[in-house]
């Protein structure tokens, strides 16, 4: 496959997706762009030297004229999340960053397909949709991607079965508010209420889920990652290469990322998380997976939240 990524930003996040999409067969270029000279040099020679196991890839510390022709840009410039602090309180300051990178990157990589991982996720799409010029169908913002994720190992670990039978998925924000639609929620076509009982008739001892706790798990799991080590970088890393190979397939793709609603379930003018078909062309549309009255109020209440920000920041 003859591919170019180009990832803006060579902190833990961006360093760690080069290294992870370097192992992989889903780019044949790959140019990683940082304001740190050093820094970016020393991550791309890093990368390069653990190259020799696997076909031939380019890898290259860039400026942005090297992103020309990239068919995907990731962008993950920001401020770090830091022990105890909320995605929201990042907000203007990764604001300000995208907003001095855009101009840049646009102007060289008019037709990429670009990904939005700096957080607050949701808000920096929104705000790259607002300022950036490029189409919609060519912005996906990483969203609860990586929350469902999260959601598909807790219920694994919970059910003990293999996270590819379960579909189940976290919508609304990257955050505080990001809530589980149960009513959808399968394990290979059936619900989870119902395989709980199908399994104890089968004689295995299947304890019932506490869905709250769940959501829990799923909400705190970055934060708890973040007091524990430092930073979150593997499984988000992992999550945004998953958004590569599928706007490289030859099919599209279901996944939870976050563009801009237009009047989806009731919501306007904001960027957030529901069921979403993903090509090579990008967002292709959002898909309208029936949920219940309570869990569409609940989307909403997601909506409101990101736009009280939305309404605080300088764009």
């Amino acid at each position: 496959m003859s591919s170019k990524v180009t990832i803006i930003g060579a902190g833990s996040v961006g360093a760690t997706i080069a290294y992870t999409l370097s192992h992989q067969n889903i780019a044949s270029e790959i140019v990683l762009i940082d304001i740190n000279k050093e820094k970016v040099a020393g991550e791309v020679m890093d990368i390069e030297q653990g190259t020799c196991f696997r076909d031939p890839i380019s890898i290259v510390a860039g400026d942005y004229a090297d992103a020309k022709d990239s068919d995907i840009v990731i962008i993950t410039s920001g401020i770090a999340r830091k022990p105890g602090q909320t995605r929201i309180e990042l907000t203007q300051t990764n604001v300000n960053i995208l907003k001095s990178i855009t101009p840049e990157i646009v102007k060289e990589a008019p037709n990429a397909i670009y990904i939005m991982v700096s957080n607050p996720v949701d808000i920096m799409t929104y705000v790259f949709t607002k300022i950036s010029g490029i189409p919609e169908n060519q912005i996906i913002g990483s969203g609860t991607v990586l929350d469902t994720a999260r959601l598909r190992c807790g219920l694994a670990e919970h059910f003990d079965i293999a996270q590819k039978n379960i579909h189940a998925y976290v919508f609304g924000e990257h955050g505080d508010t990001s809530f589980i639609p149960w009513s959808r929620a399968l394990i290979s076509g059936v619900r989870l209420d119902e395989y709980v009982e199908i399994m104890r008739s089968k004689g295995k001892d299947v304890a019932e889920l506490d869905k709250e706790a769940m959501l829990e798990y799923v909400q705190k799991s970055g934060g708890k990652i973040i007091a524990n080590k430092g930073a979150t970088f593997y499984a988000v890393a992992t999550s945004v290469c998953n958004l590569c190979a599928k706007i490289l397939a030859a099919y599209d793709s279901m996944a939870t990322v976050s563009s801009m609603m237009h009047g989806d379930y009731g919501i306007e003018d904001v960027c957030l998380s529901t069921l979403t078909l993903v090509g090579p062309k990008g967002i292709q549309s959002k898909i309208p997976m029936p949920m219940s009255d309570d869990e569409v109020e609940q989307l909403k209440a997601s909506a409101d939240a990101l736009k009280s920000v939305i309404a605080q920041i300088d764009l």
